[in-house]
């Protein structure tokens, strides 16, 4: 089954706990503080895989979870890091977080690494804050949470050449007869109903991979027929190839089948007009295909046209001999821009505000991804380390901007789960 595109959730583990412990031996005064900090939390890590090519893996597995670090000790014993999940992915995977639709990663190469979620750092042991003025800390702290995301992951085929055109056109045809792939073909509309590929290799012995794409109809890329779902797989490929039935052979028009191919692609994604494009004209045994030709050829005189004939094998070797030309002078692009990816945006703009205040009724809401896990990793039901959570907030400003919002002294403020009253 050819699965190209689902939802997962994914959890990275949390860090470990810090550890509250005090060195007591019988000859050893003053013994102090010796609680260890916890291990790191697993990441989660999608993994590049030339031999797969589906995402059917992950349609059974909704939820990822990475496990937890290990808590600290006393003896200054820190807790053990768990180790990272990888999971395995096609090449052409893009991972977009749902929340933000921003691109995580874009894997196109075999063994590349992508960490999706992070896992949280190990909480602090009391060891670590025992300082001059507070020699014997109380408390410890909590291990980070590790990070959770929604993702999409999103499967398009990598190839050389793309073929592409309208149903029944003989794409599948040509595939079959220049590579060992097997397509299904049949006389009726959409028979492909998934992207086939196959290897050719040119007289020379050079190599190249070409997708034969599902057959495409005019608003392909509002969803009808096969819809979007398969145009986003020609999006990779470095060479457009444009399969006409320049035969006419179902009363069709090849001048109207290129225009109305053409301009899918144009709503979809006008970057792919910037690909290297050329026209596969199929069926030059029939009647018709001469004469239809020349027009084509005098409606786009600018146009590479390879006439051929699958069914007598005509033109096939040149064919073979011109897409490999194209392939070798044709670079590869990226199929994002910079500021798709969130490395580049996200991270800055998350940056810009720790914080939000927010009014339900008569309750103001705390929200922000670092007061949340400042939060997390504090011990509340500990007077210091809770004592030592309210000076942090004070340092980030949460007093004077709860003030601006109109806060005044016994009003309740909500952080997560814990309501507190405000005082000036």
């Amino acid at each position: 089954m050819f699965i190209d595109e689902l939802i997962v959730k994914v959890i990275a583990g949390n860090g470990g706990d810090g550890c509250t412990s005090f060195r007591r031996e019988k000859y050893v005064p003053k013994g102090g503080p010796d609680g260890g900090n916890g291990g790191r939390g697993g990441n989660v890590v999608f993994v590049g895989d030339r031999s797969l090519k589906t995402l059917i893996d992950f349609k059974y597995k909704k939820i990822i979870k990475a496990r937890k670090g290990e808590h600290g000790k006393g003896s200054n014993r820190y807790g053990a890091n768990s180790d990272d999940i990888e999971l395995k992915v096609p090449l052409g995977t893009t991972l977009i977080d749902m929340d933000t639709n921003l691109v995580i990663g874009d894997i196109t190469e075999d063994g590349q690494k992508v960490i999706a979620a992070r896992g949280g750092r190990g909480g602090r042991g009391n060891k670590a804050f025992a300082n001059r003025v507070n020699t014997a800390p109380m408390f410890s702290e909590k291990g980070e949470p590790g990070e959770e995301r929604v993702l999409k992951l999103s499967l398009s085929v990598i190839a050389d050449v793309g073929l592409i055109g309208m149903p029944s056109v003989g794409k599948s045809t040509i595939l079959s007869l220049i590579s060992r792939a097997k397509p299904k073909i049949a006389s009726y509309h959409f028979t492909t109903l998934s992207p086939n590929v196959g290897v050719v290799t040119e007289k020379g012995g050079y190599t190249f991979i070409m997708a034969d794409l599902p057959g495409l109809v005019e608003g392909a890329s509002e969803g009808i027929g096969l819809g979007d779902k398969f145009l986003k797989h020609a999006s990779r490929c470095k060479v457009l190839a444009h399969v006409l039935d320049i035969g006419a052979e179902e009363d069709r028009n090849p001048i109207e089948d290129y225009e109305i191919i053409s301009k899918e692609i144009e709503r979809y994604n006008p970057k792919m007009l910037e690909k290297q494009m050329v026209v596969i004209a199929n069926k030059m045994d029939l009647p018709n295909a001469e004469k239809n030709l020349k027009e084509f050829k005098k409606a786009y005189p600018d146009i590479l046209v390879i006439p051929i004939s699958a069914a007598t094998l005509d033109g096939l070797d040149k064919m073979v001999d011109s897409l490999a030309k194209l392939v070798k002078e044709t670079e590869s692009k990226s199929l994002y821009d910079s500021s798709d990816f969130e490395d580049v945006m996200y991270y800055e703009f998350k940056e810009e505000k720790p914080f939000t205040i927010e009014k339900e009724d008569d309750l103001f809401v705390i929200k922000g991804k670092k007061i949340e896990k400042l939060y997390k990793m504090t011990n509340m039901e500990n007077d210091e380390a809770a004592l030592r959570f309210a000076r942090k907030l004070k340092r980030l400003g949460i007093d004077d901007a709860l003030e601006e919002a109109g806060a005044k002294k016994g009003d309740e403020v909500r952080i997560c789960d814990m309501i507190f009253e405000f005082k000036e």
